[in-house]
Parts: C-alpha cells; sequence; structure tokens
C-alpha cells in the first residue's frame, strides 16, 4: 500500500508571527536559514526569538523569513515519538513565553521529487547562482515518489529543500495536538489537476 506525504505550508488562519531564531547571547547565525537546509546540524546552544505580531498563539508555525518549524513540547513529542531518526529539536525560547517551545530540523533530504506527476515545476535559470544549480525555483502541484523515501517519516526533498514534508502518520498526531498555525498540502498519489 502506499504511503502518503504532505507538505507543511503556513496556514490561513489567525496567528502570531514568530522571528527567526538567533543566539541567546546576541547577534544572529551566520546562516539564519540552517534549519530549512535539510542537514544535521551541529547543537546551536541557546536560543532565542521574539514575536514580530501579535496574534493567535499556535502549537506549530514557520519563522517569518527563514521558514524554521517552531513547535510547541507537545508537537515535538509527536516528532520524538515517530520521527526520532529524521530531526533534531532544539530548544528556543519565545519572548513572553513561559513554556518550552523547539525549532524542528529535518534532517533528511532525498531525492525523491515525481517531476512527471507534479503540476507545474519551475527550474532556475543556468546562469544563476552557481550554489544553487539543478534546483527548482518552485514547484506546483509538487508530487514525491513514496518509493524513494524509505522508512522516513520526515524530508526535504533534494534540490527543492522549500518543502517541509511528513508522513500521514506525522500529519495525524499533530492534528490530534490541534491548535495548529500550518496546512497540510498532499504530494502524493495521481498528478493534481486543480486550478491555482
Amino acid at each position: 500500500m502506499e504511503r502518503h506525504f504532505y507538505w507543511l505550508g503556513i496556514a490561513d488562519v489567525p496567528q502570531w508571527v514568530v522571528m527567526t531564531p538567533a543566539p541567546t547571547g546576541g547577534g544572529e547565525f551566520d546562516e539564519p536559514w540552517m534549519f530549512a537546509d535539510g542537514r544535521e546540524l551541529p547543537d546551536p546552544g541557546a536560543m532565542r526569538t521574539q514575536i514580530s505580531h501579535p496574534g493567535a498563539k499556535r502549537a506549530f508555525v514557520f519563522s517569518v523569513i527563514e521558514q524554521a518549524p517552531i513547535v510547541s513540547e507537545a508537537v515535538a513529542n509527536v516528532f520524538r515519538a515517530i520521527a526520532p531518526g529524521d530531526v533534531q529539536l532544539f530548544p528556543v525560547s519565545i519572548e513572553g513565553e513561559a513554556e518550552p517551545y523547539f525549532v524542528v530540523n529535518a534532517t533528511r533530504m532525498i531525492d525523491c521529487i515525481d517531476e512527471a506527476r507534479c503540476r507545474e515545476v519551475h527550474h532556475r535559470p543556468q546562469d544563476s547562482f552557481p550554489e544553487y544549480e539543478g534546483e527548482y525555483r518552485w514547484i506546483y502541484g509538487l508530487r514525491i515518489d513514496p518509493s524513494k523515501v524509505g522508512g522516513a517519516h520526515v524530508l526535504r526533498p533534494r534540490k527543492f529543500k522549500t518543502a517541509f514534508i511528513v508522513s500521514e502518520e506525522i500529519k495525524s498526531a499533530l492534528e490530534e495536538v490541534g491548535n495548529l498555525g500550518v496546512s497540510f498540502e498532499r504530494v502524493t498519489g495521481p498528478r493534481d489537476t486543480s486550478p491555482e
């Protein structure tokens, strides 16, 4: 039976906007986008962030610029239970919040995009930045090939690290936690032919 996977995105619901995490001691990280890069990271140490726009507090959000996944302890426990080998969980304090939060770093980058089933694929121009050579500019109606995923429950696709993808098991467990600031777009199954 085919496994199903979902691309987590920012949901269109009232929610707070959280800044990209930074070192507690001050300054910024040399690579503030590292939590969306699909690779294992050395421990970044104590981190802090702040709310850039107040709103409904959510259990799972993406930071406003670099799209770092930031989650409550209940959501972190879902990842701990189902996908301990696919993620790193780094504590981050949110200014004005007493409860613990965590940055979820997906460490599995897998070459699994099923380009033939994607609705619309945009490649980066060949003369763009050399470090992005071969990567996608954007994909509409993203589809992945679940047979290439192995036992992973959380991943970022090679050449399109923008997408934070979770298994159906993770999706169901997150929905049980509730109060999410994220949406789920299915990325498995037949080609999506719905209009934008």
